[in-house]
């Protein structure tokens, strides 16, 4: 069964800046990135901190599979 990766947020914006995602804004620590698409807005917050907490990781996951597939994101996401 795979695991969750240890990952920053960091880390987080670069995987999504390679989906197309841009920086839109930063408040405090998180960081919000969109993208448009067929004229809708995608957003993501990110916590932009040296390591993210595994359920954090997982909430990015799934918010993030409304957007991507999962099967795009796991490789970032998981070790195999």
């Amino acid at each position: 069964m795979p695991k969750l990766k240890v990952i920053s947020g960091k880390e987080i914006i670069k995987i999504f800046g390679d989906f197309g995602f841009v920086i839109n804004s930063q408040k405090g620590s998180h960081v919000k990135l969109k993208r448009i698409i067929n004229n809708h807005q995608q957003a993501l917050t990110i916590p932009n901190h040296s390591e993210l907490d595994k359920g954090t990781l997982k909430a990015i996951f799934n918010q993030a599979a409304r957007y991507i597939p999962e099967s795009d994101l796991r490789k970032h996401f998981y070790s195999e």
